[in-house]
């Protein structure tokens, strides 16, 4: 399935783009992470496990536990972000 991602704040500076649409066998927001952690590198620093992150399917802050679906938007955070 496709899913568009979206990086805020440091996230973004850090994996150098602001929005993605990526193809994708992840069935949860969690696997999704995962998938992307596995990329290595920035992506393996910012995402990863034990770091303070929030998410959002959809526009809905959302855990690993939500289910993904065609045409999701997906948010990726800091838990703090400035205006």
């Amino acid at each position: 399935m496709n899913v568009t991602l979206r990086f805020f704040a440091a996230i973004r500076e850090a994996v150098g783009t602001d929005a993605l649409t990526l193809q994708t066998s992840a069935a949860t927001l969690g696997a999704l992470r995962d998938e992307l952690i596995a990329r290595g590198g920035a992506w393996a620093q910012v995402l990863a496990r034990g770091r303070a992150l929030r998410m959002a399917v959809d526009q809905v802050m959302a855990d690993e536990s939500t289910p993904l679906h065609e045409g999701a938007e997906v948010a990726f955070f800091p838990p703090v972000t400035g205006g």
